[in-house]
């Protein structure tokens, strides 16, 4: 394997695993939603 197929390697696995941990940072640090928007049916 030459030089650029390693650099290559090494930057698209390192986007890939930056791009996992900020979504699932973000999943972490959300609120949820609250239950009464959601449910507007429940009244009637």
């Amino acid at each position: 394997m030459n030089t650029g197929a390693i650099i290559m390697m090494i930057t698209v696995e390192s986007i890939a695993i930056a791009l996992t941990g900020y979504f699932f940072y973000k999943v972490l640090v959300t609120k949820p939603h609250n239950e009464d928007e959601m449910d507007d049916n429940t009244e009637s």
